[in-house]
């Protein structure tokens, strides 16, 4: 098993002072980075640059499709594939196929916000290199911690330790990740 660095991690006591920690990382030109914290802090998705989540847009997606899809199944059935005419009714009716059709889209709705749940948060991640971290497990009582990723372009060991601890940070710490 090989260890390679998945980034810094710093440890900050108030929620005032990982927000202005936070603008600081963003002034430095740092774009992989996060805040932990054990609460939701007023201005912090601002700070990180965190817009609306593409999870609606996915789900609107997968709703529109599955209606169009039971509105053409429905079409395509009645038009070509079994025609039945019964009683001299239409071979296609918008009432008779909006609820069905709604139904489908409801469905499809609601798988497509799991499925864009957990494709864009990345999930099932089964493990994460920040739980071996003892002073991470802090984050969900009172500490606040700001990571800063690897793969970021400026990330370099010994000048982002020393932008953490200028900014305040303690227990500056270099996580691992293990493949």
């Amino acid at each position: 098993m090989s260890e390679k660095i998945y980034g810094l991690m710093a440890e900050f006591d108030s929620p005032g002072a990982v927000l202005h920690a936070a603008e600081k990382v963003r002034a430095a030109g740092y774009r992989r980075w996060d805040v932990f914290t054990p609460f939701p802090i007023h201005g912090i998705d601002a700070v990180t640059g965190q817009g609306n989540s593409l999870v609606g847009w996915v789900s609107l997606a997968m709703g529109t499709g599955a209606f169009a899809s039971v509105v053409g199944l429905i079409w395509f059935t009645n038009a070509f594939d079994y025609p039945l005419l019964v009683g001299g009714k239409p071979m296609f009716s918008i009432p008779m196929t909006f609820v069905p059709a709604y139904i489908m889209m409801i469905m499809g709705g609601a798988i497509g916000a799991l499925v864009g749940m957990l494709g864009l948060n990345q999930l099932p991640r089964l493990h994460h290199p920040l739980l071996n971290k003892s002073r991470f497990a802090l984050v969900s009582r009172d500490k606040f911690v700001i990571v800063i990723g690897a793969e970021d372009q400026k990330f370099s060991v010994t000048e982002t330790r020393k932008l953490l601890e200028t900014i305040g940070g303690v227990h500056v710490d270099i996580v691992e990740d293990q493949d």
